[in-house]
């Protein structure tokens, strides 16, 4: 089960914000920015009832692989682990998240991602 629609994050310039805004958690296999959330950004996008919760991105380059079919399956990966914790604490806090995935052979080491993307999302406070 992947992420419902009002939890992605989407436009150029709400990516510009967080690139800009946002705190920066480095792990081995991944980086997470987090950014306050800003409403006035996501009006275009026609997002105003929801645009104050969590928002989630993950951004996987080719060089991570280059088969999409891969890719899409870590996104995946991230994104029902985000949905199952976030909906079992109902912790939604006004942020957005940017996953940006580094470079590394981990695709058939699903526990590792996970351990990883689990610790960055405690470092941050977002979970507890």
């Amino acid at each position: 089960m992947a992420l419902p629609k009002n939890m992605r994050l989407k436009g150029h310039r709400t990516f510009n914000y967080i690139h800009k805004n946002s705190k920066k958690y480095y792990g081995e296999l991944m980086t997470l920015k987090v950014a306050r959330s800003n409403p006035k950004i996501l009006q275009s996008h026609k997002l105003r009832d929801t645009s104050n919760n969590l928002r989630l991105a993950i951004a996987i380059s080719k060089k991570v692989s280059k088969k999409a079919v891969v890719r899409n399956k870590i996104r995946r990966i991230l994104q029902d682990w985000l949905s199952a914790n976030i909906q079992r604490i109902n912790n939604h806090k006004p942020y957005w998240i940017l996953v940006n995935l580094r470079i590394g052979n981990f695709c058939n080491d699903k526990n590792k991602l996970l351990e990883e993307f689990q610790n960055l999302m405690f470092k941050s406070h977002l979970i507890k």
